[in-house]
Protein backbone atom coordinates (compact mmCIF):
# COMPACT_ATOMS: atom_id res chain seq x y z
CA UNK A 1 0.00 0.00 0.00
CA UNK A 2 1.56 3.18 -1.05
CA UNK A 3 1.26 6.98 0.71
CA UNK A 4 -1.48 8.87 0.60
CA UNK A 5 0.91 12.08 -0.86
CA UNK A 6 2.09 9.66 -3.82
CA UNK A 7 -1.08 9.97 -5.24
CA UNK A 8 -1.86 14.10 -4.56
CA UNK A 9 1.31 14.89 -6.18
CA UNK A 10 0.29 13.13 -9.51
CA UNK A 11 -3.16 14.93 -9.38
CA UNK A 12 -1.13 18.08 -8.27
CA UNK A 13 1.01 18.33 -11.14
CA UNK A 14 -2.02 17.71 -13.58
CA UNK A 15 -4.27 20.38 -12.55
CA UNK A 16 -2.03 23.25 -12.88
CA UNK A 17 -1.82 22.88 -16.46
CA UNK A 18 -2.86 25.60 -18.12
CA UNK A 19 -3.24 26.90 -22.37
CA UNK A 20 -0.61 29.02 -21.13
CA UNK A 21 1.66 27.06 -19.68
CA UNK A 22 1.22 25.16 -22.89
CA UNK A 23 1.94 28.00 -25.08
CA UNK A 24 4.96 28.89 -22.57
CA UNK A 25 6.86 25.40 -22.98
CA UNK A 26 5.97 25.67 -26.57
CA UNK A 27 8.09 28.78 -27.02
CA UNK A 28 10.24 27.75 -24.48
CA UNK A 29 11.63 24.41 -26.96
CA UNK A 30 11.38 26.02 -30.27
CA UNK A 31 13.75 28.80 -29.03
CA UNK A 32 15.75 26.98 -26.87
CA UNK A 33 16.74 24.48 -30.00
CA UNK A 34 18.13 27.41 -31.89
CA UNK A 35 19.96 29.52 -28.89
CA UNK A 36 21.98 25.75 -27.84
CA UNK A 37 22.68 25.70 -31.41
CA UNK A 38 24.10 29.47 -31.24
CA UNK A 39 26.01 28.91 -27.75
CA UNK A 40 23.32 30.82 -26.17
CA UNK A 41 21.97 30.07 -22.50
CA UNK A 42 18.30 28.96 -23.21
CA UNK A 43 15.54 30.83 -21.72
CA UNK A 44 13.72 29.15 -18.66
CA UNK A 45 10.03 29.14 -18.34
CA UNK A 46 10.29 32.13 -15.69
CA UNK A 47 11.79 34.12 -17.97
CA UNK A 48 9.05 33.45 -20.66
CA UNK A 49 6.69 34.19 -18.12
CA UNK A 50 8.19 37.70 -17.42
CA UNK A 51 8.39 38.22 -21.22
CA UNK A 52 4.90 37.25 -22.08
CA UNK A 53 3.28 38.25 -18.76
CA UNK A 54 1.49 41.49 -20.13
CA UNK A 55 0.92 39.64 -23.58
CA UNK A 56 -3.16 37.86 -23.59
CA UNK A 57 -3.24 34.13 -24.09
CA UNK A 58 -5.31 34.68 -27.52
CA UNK A 59 -2.50 36.97 -28.80
CA UNK A 60 -0.01 34.29 -27.95
CA UNK A 61 -2.27 31.61 -30.41
CA UNK A 62 -1.53 34.72 -33.01
CA UNK A 63 2.05 35.01 -32.35
CA UNK A 64 2.26 30.94 -32.19
CA UNK A 65 0.75 30.56 -36.03
CA UNK A 66 2.71 33.54 -37.37
CA UNK A 67 5.95 32.38 -36.14
CA UNK A 68 5.36 28.67 -37.25
CA UNK A 69 4.88 30.14 -40.78
CA UNK A 70 7.91 32.11 -40.66
CA UNK A 71 10.99 31.08 -42.46
CA UNK A 72 13.13 32.12 -38.94
CA UNK A 73 10.68 30.77 -35.62
CA UNK A 74 13.14 32.57 -33.53
CA UNK A 75 13.72 36.37 -35.36
CA UNK A 76 9.85 36.40 -35.97
CA UNK A 77 9.09 35.76 -32.24
CA UNK A 78 11.78 38.46 -30.80
CA UNK A 79 9.99 41.07 -33.75
CA UNK A 80 6.79 40.15 -32.95
CA UNK A 81 7.46 40.92 -29.35
CA UNK A 82 9.00 44.41 -29.79
CA UNK A 83 8.90 45.71 -33.00
CA UNK A 84 10.04 49.24 -32.15
CA UNK A 85 13.21 47.69 -31.47
CA UNK A 86 13.88 46.67 -34.74
CA UNK A 87 12.56 49.12 -37.28
CA UNK A 88 14.54 52.33 -37.80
Amino acid sequence: MRHIGVHLKKALTKSRATERGELMEYFCKKLNSSRVRDGLPPISMGRMGKLLEKIPTKDLYYIKRVCDDAQNFSKKFWYLLNPEKYEK
